[in-house]
């Protein structure tokens, strides 16, 4: 059994770990609470851009700007992709960055097993130090965006992924990210941005397609093919923005789950070694009087 002093002094650092992960709890929690009203705010106007961009889309079949507008080609076969990887600048937060990560690492591979090849972009230190770890070639490496990014932030990394496919650089545009569901639910999700492809038309109960309906019931002004010039990159930019926020709110959410559970195992390793001392303390108080009472007999 260890000594009553050792004892003490492994709960004393247990404690002082108890302490610096509660308050990083209550850290990431308060951080958590901020990124949620964020998360919430910009989801509605990017789910409202992507509903507009995919009816735009249909109304403008047959348009020019459909065959002229470099971000509305969609160019096959597809030979290069760009990957964007979302990831964290701090770890302390589970899983969060290995899911990720993992993620990543399977959409790299079987991309190149079909015979592409990959330009990967990350955000974040953890991703940058993993790929550099990997030997895996970054082409960019955002490390300097904040945990709490503005559109101003990543407004140049989206620009960037924009501009190698106007330039036919790449042929394709996926971002990784943990998306953000519910505060019970997160997933890491490779989103495919570009090339915007419209949903599959399905036919109604009159005959008529989806298509034919919006013709029917939609006008434009400018035309279809104008605003699809200027809604694509903008519901590229809010792509790209949404995937920082909700990688915020997630990450806070993983970081409070990690830290709860460390505050939880510290304080039943602090009863542990409070119940070790006790027995230790009274084995050595047990010895001390023994040998006490040794020599009173001893003495007679």
């Amino acid at each position: 059994m260890a000594k009553a002093r050792e004892i003490t002094k492994r709960r004393k650092a247990v404690r002082n770990i108890y302490k610096i992960t509660r308050v990083m709890q209550m850290v990431a929690t308060a951080r958590f609470q901020r990124a949620l009203k964020r998360a919430k705010g910009t989801r509605p106007y990017l789910d409202k851009l992507n509903a507009i961009v995919q009816d735009t889309l249909l109304g403008a079949q047959g348009s020019a700007e459909l065959k002229r507008h470099p971000l509305l080609i969609s160019r096959t076969p597809c030979r290069r992709t760009a990957i964007l990887v979302v990831t964290s600048n701090r770890g302390l937060a589970g899983g969060y960055n290995s899911q990720i990560l993992r993620l990543a690492m399977q959409n790299i591979r079987q991309l190149e097993e079909a015979g592409q090849q990959v330009d990967i972009h990350v955000a974040g230190r953890k991703g940058a130090a993993y790929f550099r770890f990997a030997r895996r070639e970054v082409k960019a490496a955002y490390t300097g965006i904040s945990d709490n990014a503005t559109f101003e932030e990543v407004l140049p990394v989206s620009q960037a992924l924009m501009d190698d496919y106007a330039n036919q650089t790449v042929d394709a545009i996926k971002i990784v990210y943990m998306r953000f569901i519910s505060v019970g639910q997160q997933k890491s999700t490779a989103l495919d941005v570009l090339p915007v492809q419209a949903l599959e038309t399905e036919e109604s109960a009159t005959g008529k397609s989806r298509l034919s309906r919006l013709d029917a019931c939609s006008e434009y002004s400018p035309d279809a093919g104008e605003l699809l010039v200027s809604l694509v990159p903008a519901m590229v930019r809010a792509a790209a923005f949404q995937a920082f926020v909700d990688a915020s709110v997630s990450e806070q959410i993983a970081r409070m789950m990690a830290m709860s559970a460390a505050t939880e195992n510290a304080d039943s390793m602090i009863k542990q070694l409070t119940r070790e001392y006790n027995r230790a303390r009274q084995s050595q108080i047990t010895s001390e009087l023994s040998e006490l009472m040794g020599g009173v007999e001893a003495l007679k």
